[in-house]
């Protein structure tokens, strides 16, 4: 077998894992399913990954790299927090949502495997946080980068967004309507705009001497 860095194969490995965890779920995914996919023995991927868990948060690093990606590819930050916010929920809507809804099915998998197998329930916690926390960066950069405010906090908005998101997305799965998805999602944005409020920043007087 030809040598592959550490950093070739362990992508290689999450990214069979991704392909499997989408297909068939995450309880019935295996390590040896995962190797199989990927075309290499079960022992390398024990050596890079040794337990389910650890594949996971490989995963689950991945996907979200992935939304982040979709999130940011058409951003432009420097027209208002109005526009950065409807083009990255729209584009990660139309790349990852409606091309994939194993993917979006995994996810959720993910979450509730976490909530079940770990007392902490740590990756449910980094998933959800780290989704509202991409959200919160854009719209606090925009809102820097176009001199605006807004009439909630950018926390918020993230935290908000991602609970309007994730129930579009169930019922998207549940029954993948995509035009109603999609007048859906617009209406989602409008009340999270409306809520939001963004206003240019009024620049400061200068303090005239007596």
């Amino acid at each position: 077998m030809a040598y592959v860095r550490a950093a070739e194969r362990e992508e290689q490995i999450v990214t069979a894992a991704v392909r499997v965890l989408s297909t068939v779920g995450v309880p019935a995914t295996t390590l040896r399913a995962v190797a199989t996919e990927a075309g290499i023995p079960l022992g390398t991927l024990h050596y890079v990954f040794p337990a389910k868990d650890q594949l996971l948060r490989a995963v689950m690093a991945r996907v979200m790299r992935d939304i982040s990606d979709a999130l940011r590819a058409e951003l432009v930050l420097d027209q208002g927090v109005e526009r950065a916010f409807r083009q990255g929920v729209t584009s990660f809507w139309s790349r990852l949502v409606e091309s994939g809804l194993g993917l979006q099915i995994m996810q959720y998998e993910l979450t509730t495997y976490s909530l079940r197998t770990d007392g902490s329930a740590g990756l449910a916690r980094l998933q959800y946080e780290r989704y509202a926390s991409l959200v919160t960066e854009f719209c606090e950069q925009a809102a820097q980068a176009a001199g605006e405010r807004c009439a909630i906090g950018y926390d918020a908005i993230g935290r908000l967004t991602l609970a309007l998101v994730d129930g579009l997305i169930l019922q998207y799965v549940a029954n993948p309507d995509a035009d109603r998805a999609r007048r859906d999602l617009k209406h989602a944005l409008d009340m999270v705009v409306l809520l939001a409020d963004p206003q240019p920043v009024e620049p400061r007087r200068p303090v005239r001497s007596a």
